[in-house]
């Protein structure tokens, strides 16, 4: 499938600046993902990558341009799109059972109480959760606790799930455990995610794409990764892939040193057709080049 089922088209966001001035995060943002997708972005603080997940929340609004889903324009929050934050964001009264089933029932408003409760017990379930239903938050670990909020957003069975570095705050063996669990759970259920990351190997393991940006304000979207590992994969044998390290080195150059640089090495960007690249033995393979002014080398030595 090629069609666009995210199209985030032109977007700009900018907020009034010291002085009567205007900060602009970015601008003229395209970017797209088709049904089913994992993509991840990647950039430096401050770059806007979760002023962009906001707008397609609905949480925020673009200053210019616009964003659809499913062939419809944005328009506010709405139960089609789920959001898992950083922190777990659950109600401390409410049971595990009670958090994932006023999800469901705020979607599905006329089921009865018995449908409800079927309904999310299905998703605490998916998750791993079975026999801790009655458990409130205080009586969860930190990853019990993501671990609800991952079955309250899938619960309501949306369009995205959208992902603003959800498990940033664990430790790793249980970041690990759930990274695992999203996979499969995305894998099984042909779920479109968007997810904000600041975790290379997270973005390899789970991203189908991976969305590189220069530093803000005034950050571009670079350069699409396309993962070339195979859909199925494992973490312990990642490594051994033969793609892995080209791929991870590619990545890791960008946030060291292109993501600084690029403003000044490509000087004639068109941000609605962004290079797409496969990185893999040898050098990335470019499936749609950027277009490059070479410097001219008087102003280099001017300089």
């Amino acid at each position: 499938m090629t069609d666009k089922f995210i199209s985030i088209e032109g977007i700009a966001r900018r907020y009034p600046g010291a002085g009567g001035g205007t900060t602009t995060v970015f601008e003229d943002f395209w970017l797209s993902m088709t049904r089913g997708e994992f993509g991840c972005v990647i950039g430096h603080s401050g770059c806007g990558k979760t002023t962009v997940l906001n707008i397609l929340a609905g949480l925020d609004e673009p200053s210019e341009g616009t964003v659809i889903v499913d062939g419809q324009g944005i328009e506010g929050t709405s139960l089609d799109r789920a959001v898992i934050f950083q922190s777990h964001a659950l109600l401390p009264w409410r049971t595990v059972l009670g958090n994932v089933g006023y999800a469901v029932s705020s979607k599905w408003r006329k089921w009865d109480r018995a449908r409800v409760r079927a309904h999310a017990q299905k998703f605490i379930d998916l998750v791993g959760l079975t026999g801790s239903e009655h458990k409130h938050p205080s009586e969860l670990s930190g990853g019990m606790k993501q671990r609800v909020g991952i079955a309250r957003a899938l619960s309501i069975t949306p369009k995205i799930m959208l992902m603003d570095e959800p498990f940033s705050a664990l430790d790793a063996l249980t970041r690990g455990t759930l990274q695992d669990e999203v996979r499969r759970i995305c894998l099984e259920t042909g779920q479109t995610t968007f997810m904000i990351t600041h975790d290379v190997d997270e973005a390899i393991f789970l991203a189908d794409k991976i969305f590189l940006m220069t530093n803000g304000p005034g950050a571009v979207l670079a350069e699409i990764v396309e993962n070339p590992l195979p859909k199925e994969r494992g973490r312990i044998d990642l490594h051994r892939h033969p793609y892995y390290y080209a791929l991870r080195n590619h990545i890791v150059d960008f946030l060291v040193s292109r993501s600084k640089s690029f403003a000044a090495e490509v000087t004639e960007h068109d941000p609605r057709h962004v290079p797409t690249v496969r990185p893999g033995v040898g050098e990335p393979v470019i499936v749609s080049p950027p277009r490059v002014v070479e410097p001219n080398p008087a102003q280099s030595v001017a300089r």
